[in-house]
C-alpha cells in the first residue's frame, strides 16, 4: 500500500513513484522514474513530479540551487536543455491553478528526497539557455523547524527579495502618489523580467493572508482621502469619508468611501503589498462585481512598498471595473448538489 504524501517527511524514489504511477513497473538506478529529475505523472497531462539533488554534477556542469527562508527555490534544468525545448516552455508556462508539480529535494545522493510542497512558476531567464534557470515559488511555504531543517541537512538562504520598500522621502504614516507603472509581460514571456540574484516569492499569496497589512493599507488611504479634501476646502466631505470595510464588513464590495471635490462619490478598493508595484493581488468575485456594477464611481489603489516600521507607502490608482484593466484567472468555484440540469 502506497504511503499518503505529507510535507517534509522523506521519500525513497519507490515510494515517490508508488504515489504517482502505481500501475507502472519501478526499476532502480534506471527508467523514468529511477534515475529521470523531471518525471511526468502519468494520465495527468501537465503535471510533474521534481526529483532536486542539491550540488549534483553533470556534464561538466555544477548545479547552483537553493531554497530561501521566503520558499522561493533557484533551479536549472538539465544541461543540455534549451529555451525552445517543449518541455520546458512547457513549464515556463505551468499553470498552478490547473496542474501540479510535487517538489521532492535532498541535499546530497546518500539521502533520501523529502517532500516540500507543489510548485509555482515565478520567473525564468530568458537570456541563458543550456540550461535554463528557473526561480519557482514553493507554495504554502512555512519554514520547517530546526530538527526538519537538522534531519535534511536543508540550510535555507536569507531571503533577497526585492520588495518594493519606498527609497526614502515619503513622511511617516503617509501615501506617496505615483503613476500607474507599465504592464509586467505576460507569463512565460521572454520580457526583461529577471533580475539574477533576485529572489521573488509569491507576495500576493501573503498579502491575501495577511489580514494585519491589509487593514493598515485601508487607514492609509482612509486618512489620505480625508487630508486630500481637507487640502481642498472640502471639510464636509472630509467629514463623510469614511472606513466601510470596518463598518459593513468584507462583504460591502470595497473598503473606503470617499468623494471627489465636486461631491461625486468614490469607492476605493485598497490591495497592499510589501513587494512591488506589479505585484499580482487577489480579488472576491464580490468585489469584482461591485466594480463592473459601478464603473464611473470605482477605484482601485494600490498600495506597495508598504513599509510597517513608518506606516508608509508608495500608491497609483486605476479607475473603473477590474475586469477592464486587469487579466484574471478564476481560481475557486461553489458548486451545489442539484437535479437542475445545466442547459
Amino acid at each position: 500500500m502506497a504511503r499518503e504524501l505529507v510535507r517534509f517527511e522523506d521519500y525513497t524514489r519507490r515510494e515517490v513513484h508508488d504515489i504517482f504511477s502505481p500501475a507502472t513497473k519501478f526499476t532502480p538506478q534506471s527508467g523514468t522514474w529511477g534515475i529521470v529529475g523531471i518525471v511526468p505523472i502519468p494520465g495527468q497531462k501537465g503535471d510533474f513530479v521534481f526529483f532536486v539533488t542539491f550540488g549534483k554534477k553533470q556534464a561538466h556542469h555544477e548545479f547552483d540551487e537553493s531554497v530561501t527562508e521566503d520558499g522561493v527555490l533557484s533551479w536549472q534544468s538539465q544541461p543540455t536543455q534549451r529555451l525552445s525545448d517543449p518541455q520546458i516552455k512547457r513549464l515556463i508556462n505551468h499553470d498552478e491553478t490547473t496542474n501540479a508539480i510535487y517538489l521532492f529535494l535532498r541535499v546530497d545522493k546518500d539521502r533520501d528526497y523529502t517532500y516540500l510542497g507543489n510548485l509555482e512558476y515565478l520567473n525564468h531567464d530568458p537570456k541563458r539557455e543550456k540550461p535554463v534557470f528557473f526561480e519557482w515559488q514553493i507554495m504554502d511555504w512555512e519554514i520547517p523547524s530546526k530538527a526538519v531543517l537538522s534531519r535534511v541537512g536543508l540550510r535555507l538562504d536569507e531571503g533577497k527579495s526585492e520588495v518594493g520598500v519606498p527609497s526614502g522621502g515619503i513622511a511617516t504614516n503617509q501615501l506617496l502618489m505615483k503613476p500607474p507603472p507599465p504592464p509586467k509581460p505576460a507569463k512565460g514571456s521572454n520580457g526583461p523580467h529577471w533580475q539574477m540574484g533576485k529572489k521573488n516569492p509569491d507576495y500576493a499569496k501573503r498579502d491575501a493572508q495577511n489580514r494585519t497589512l491589509g487593514r493598515a493599507g485601508e487607514l492609509l488611504v482612509l486618512a489620505h482621502e480625508k487630508d486630500r479634501l481637507l487640502k481642498a476646502g472640502k471639510k464636509q466631505l472630509a467629514d463623510l469619508v469614511s472606513h466601510v470595510a470596518s463598518a459593513e464588513g468584507d462583504n460591502a464590495g470595497y473598503d473606503v468611501r470617499s468623494y471627489h471635490p465636486d461631491g461625486r462619490v468614490k469607492f476605493i478598493e485598497v490591495k497592499t503589498t510589501k513587494g512591488g508595484p506589479l505585484t499580482d493581488f487577489f480579488a472576491s468575485s464580490n468585489e469584482i462585481a461591485f466594480s463592473e456594477a459601478h464603473p464611473e464611481e470605482y477605484v482601485l489603489y494600490r498600495l506597495y512598498g508598504f513599509d510597517e516600521a513608518t506606516n508608509a507607502a508608495e500608491c497609483f490608482e486605476i479607475a473603473g471595473p477590474l475586469t477592464t484593466s486587469f487579466s484574471y484567472t478564476p481560481t475557486q468555484f461553489k458548486l451545489r448538489w442539484t437535479d437542475e440540469k445545466k442547459k
